[in-house]
């Protein structure tokens, strides 16, 4: 009867503290798959938005510089919409001027093309250069702020609060590495010229002031330019609260990927992570874009004043795959109704067109309409009449 409790009573213990292991046990991939220092990173795929890897990513943490992406979002947001063009001459207030950190050493009066502070900024991570365009775009920082966090919260960014425009660390400016791939894929996506900015390695601005003319050097803060064979940019970041961050981007065989990392240690270990986060994901992920969708045909219209209606795509196709199939096996498949009532409307969904890998769904575009069809009237009907009683 010892015997048998003795035996009970360890099998007992071995449960718990296996249990206890199972339950205390990291989450992650596979050992030896991928190995990063820094508490916060994501990997994400650019034109699908998926996440192929991600460590503590929505974790509030202070930015640093890397703030200066919503930055450079709503700089080109402006130029998008005409309100300010690359020519424009913006003027250095004694505020931007004042700001301290990383800058370019703007002058109070001094002015420079937007051009130049997109340079200054996505190169040389420029306080001063941001705030001046703030000032110039809103008025003032605090109003630039306000429309930061509109588009962050547009974006769906859900842990982020910007206090400031630059990054410097003050209390409640935070963000998460989540958050910053989000953003980075708006800037690199909806506004891919980023590039032409943030790919510089070095070059020289003017400075013109009351003592007269001189060169200042631009030196790319981000490493990885020279020392990632695929790096297309994207910005750093470091001050003593945020440690070492950076969102990298990178394109390799029309696969592009954006590694987020918050908060490493030193600027060795930041470049690290990245590159080893670059390096899992080109190494694991392939990209299937619908390049070839064919012409759709016109729906009929039951009803209307016209009986057809055009059809357009919403959106072009991308399909993320990390398990290394045959992505030449997918099939299309176009779903439309026989006809559709009036009235239709511009924009409304009329069908899909659905995608198979190994006969599973694995995505679909919604087929529009492409135009109004209006119900038809009885004077509509009187019309149609006529016109089919002369011909």
């Amino acid at each position: 009867m010892h015997c048998i409790l003795t035996f009970l009573i360890s099998a007992a213990l071995l449960l718990s503290s296996l249990f206890s292991t199972s339950q205390t046990e990291p989450e992650g991939p596979p050992a030896g798959e991928i190995s990063v220092s820094a508490p916060s990173v994501v990997l994400m795929e650019a034109s699908t938005g998926k996440v192929i890897y991600e460590k503590d990513a929505n974790t509030s943490r202070h930015p640093a510089s890397i703030t200066k992406i919503m930055t450079m979002i709503l700089i080109f947001d402006a130029l998008e919409e005409g309100k300010i063009s690359l020519e424009d001459t913006v003027t250095v207030s004694e505020y931007a001027a004042s700001m301290g950190g990383s800058q370019v050493f703007l002058e109070p009066g001094e002015t420079q093309t937007v051009d130049t502070m997109l340079k200054c900024i996505s190169v040389a991570s420029a306080n001063d250069a941001c705030v001046a365009m703030a000032e110039h775009i809103c008025g003032s920082e605090q109003e630039f702020v306000v429309r930061m966090n509109q588009r962050a919260k547009e974006l769906g960014m859900k842990n982020t609060t910007f206090v400031n425009c630059c990054g410097l660390d003050v209390d409640g400016h935070m963000t998460s590495a989540w958050d910053v791939a989000l953003m980075s894929r708006e800037l690199i996506t909806k506004y891919p010229q980023i590039h032409n900015y943030c790919t510089i390695w070095m070059e020289n601005i003017t400075h013109v002031t009351k003592r007269g003319s001189s060169e200042f050097g631009l030196t790319n803060t981000n490493k990885l330019i020279r020392q990632y064979p695929y790096a297309t940019g994207l910005k750093t970041g470091s001050t003593g609260k945020a440690k070492y961050c950076v969102s990298a981007t990178a394109e390799k065989d029309g696969l592009k990927l954006i590694a987020v990392v918050m908060g490493a240690p030193d600027h060795k270990i930041r470049f690290q992570d990245a590159s080893a986060l670059l390096n899992y994901g080109f190494g694991k992920c392939q990209v299937y874009t619908d390049k070839t969708k064919e012409k759709l045909p016109k729906l009929s219209i039951q009803g209307g004043v016209s009986d057809q209606a055009s059809l357009t795509y919403e959106s072009d196709f991308s399909y993320l795959d990390v398990t290394g199939a045959d992505l030449s096996q997918i099939t299309k498949e176009l779903k439309l109704p026989k006809h559709a009532d009036a009235p239709v409307k511009k924009g409304e969904a009329a069908g899909k067109l659905v995608y198979k890998l190994n006969k599973q769904e694995i995505g679909s575009v919604n087929v529009l309409f492409g135009e109004n069809v209006k119900k038809a009237q009885f004077k509509d009907y009187f019309l149609k009449t006529l016109e089919a009683f002369f011909v």
